[in-house]
């Protein structure tokens, strides 16, 4: 079973931005969409790419850098090509000023 494991201050995270962290010595993109914070692995499953330096697009959805890839942030869904394989998704709470994600 995870533990709920604090990642940042929801000041770390402005609304449209994405913030690199670490949860249970895994990289974890954070996301702001809307004033809701979502969180992914930060990897991504097309390449060695860290989707924190990539692109917000309308919907939700984040640009790889490398390639282009685009995932749902709230499901982790690969919705272009080259990527095939969704992303892990983890829950995230909100206390506070506080994030934590629920990491293995």
């Amino acid at each position: 079973m995870g533990k709920w494991i604090r990642v940042a201050a929801v000041g770390d995270v402005p609304e449209g931005s994405t913030r690199q962290v670490e949860a249970g010595g895994e990289p974890v993109c954070l996301y702001n969409i809307g004033g809701t914070i979502c969180a992914t692995h930060d990897t991504c499953t097309h390449e060695q790419a860290s989707l924190s330096e990539g692109f917000l697009v309308d919907g939700g959805l984040i640009e790889c850098p490398l390639h282009q890839a685009l995932f749902d942030v709230r499901t982790g869904k690969a919705t272009t090509p080259p990527a095939t394989e969704d992303l892990r998704v983890y829950a995230v709470r909100v206390e506070g000023d506080e994030i934590s994600v629920l990491a293995d």
